[in-house]
């Protein structure tokens, strides 16, 4: 009965249809441990129920044996007692005769018997034979699929490492948008343009400060000639330029 149901196990898990388990399942990757877990549990099972009825077929392989071998070394003793009462009896001496006559049909009876046990063994060893082969072959297809079932674990993962990666260089590409006016490169940017502006200001304001003092002083010069021409005026020479 119990190898029955590990059978049954073995057939479920081999029609079983990995992708559409993943397409179904919430969490694949957890889904993928705890298939990978249930076969590698029921291979370990069924290993322990294949080699169980293999020993159980070898004994029974065996005892089909000794009831053959038995059988053929009844059969001799019964073709040495028949010799032995034919060759009694030619002798004259019947009544040993008769007594190894009996003694063959003894050894018959028992070959009989030993032959009736092989011929009666033998259907449940064949059957049992089918049994071996059908769970080694479906050990084996388990074995296939708990292969597939560690490659799609290992691509799934792959995959959503390849993706976590993809998703932190966007996240890392999107907040140094220098395009982006709200992300810190951008507001360094404006505030590196207005500190620009303000020293251009003030260059520009120290600039038209400088031209004003040389004005003044332009200014200045043209009233000290004023007062120089006054003066030669007033010591009674004309009002042309110096030196004129």
């Amino acid at each position: 009965m119990a190898k029955q149901s590990i059978f049954g196990r073995i057939s479920t898990l081999i029609k079983a249809n990995v992708n559409a388990l993943i397409d179904s399942a919430e969490d694949p990757q957890k889904m993928l441990d705890q298939l990978v877990r249930d076969y590698t549990n029921s291979i370990a099972d069924a290993e322990a129920a294949i080699a169980e009825t293999i020993g159980n077929l070898r004994l029974l392989e065996r005892d089909h044996q000794e009831d053959v071998q038995a059988a053929a070394e009844w059969g001799n003793k019964a073709l040495a007692a028949s010799r032995k009462a034919d060759e009694l009896r030619g002798a004259g001496n019947t009544a040993d005769a008769d007594k190894f006559d009996s003694l063959a049909k003894i050894a018959l009876q028992r070959q009989i018997s030993e032959e009736n046990e092989a011929k009666a063994i033998a259907p449940t060893i064949a059957q049992q034979n089918e049994v071996v082969d059908k769970l080694k072959d479906g050990l084996n297809g388990m074995k296939v699929k708990l292969d597939q079932l560690k490659s799609k674990r290992a691509e799934l993962l792959a995959r959503s490492k390849t993706a976590e990666a993809q998703n932190k260089v966007a996240d890392a590409v999107k907040s140094i948008d220098v395009l982006d006016p709200t992300s810190e490169l951008g507001r360094f940017e404006d505030k590196v343009r207005r500190q620009e502006a303000l020293a251009q200001g003030k260059q520009e304001l120290a600039a038209s400060s400088l031209d004003q003092q040389f004005n003044q002083l332009e200014d200045m010069g043209e009233l000290t000639e004023v007062e120089a021409r006054l003066a030669a005026l007033k010591a009674g020479g004309s009002a042309g330029a110096l030196g004129s």
